[in-house]
């Protein structure tokens, strides 16, 4: 019995390291070039519901999404960038060298906070490992000020 509750500890721990920085399941955000946390100093700044969904089904509104910032959707494990005025990419939120959750867009880039990894705004490849491979792209629509998932 000791066994199993040592290997259930150590999954917990696991679980806790790869769990992602507060995040909310609304997302969180942050504009680029506002220093935001870095790893190991605290986790996501500017969470919250960002006054996005409702009955349309829209994600994020665009006014929700930061020029050369972004905001990340846990819930839909999804980040929607506007790396330019007008122009909004969205990426899967798990970061392609263990599968943790990026949880904040800081400086230009999406980062995961499991080891640092750091993505371009402009096109999900990374700029800091050890991730090796980009975020993978997804698809969405914007609509006037709404934006949806594809």
């Amino acid at each position: 019995m000791i066994v199993a509750g040592a290997g259930l500890t150590g999954l917990a721990a696991l679980v806790a390291a790869c769990g992602g920085g507060g995040t909310d399941s609304a997302g969180s955000s942050q504009a680029a070039g506002t220093g935001g946390a870095e790893a190991g100093s605290g986790g996501s700044s500017g969470g919250g519901s960002g006054g996005s969904g409702g009955a349309s089904g829209a994600l994020a509104r665009t006014s929700d999404i930061p020029v050369g910032g972004g905001k990340v959707f846990q819930d839909r494990q999804v980040v929607i960038v506007q790396p330019t005025e007008g122009q909004f990419k969205a990426y899967d939120a798990l970061c392609t060298h263990q599968g943790c959750p990026v949880d904040r867009v800081a400086d230009g880039a999406i980062i995961c906070p499991c080891h640092n990894s750091r993505f371009s705004v402009a096109d999900g490849s990374p700029q800091q490992g050890p991730a090796t491979q980009p975020l993978a792209e997804k698809q969405i629509t914007v609509n006037g000020d709404e934006i949806t998932l594809s």
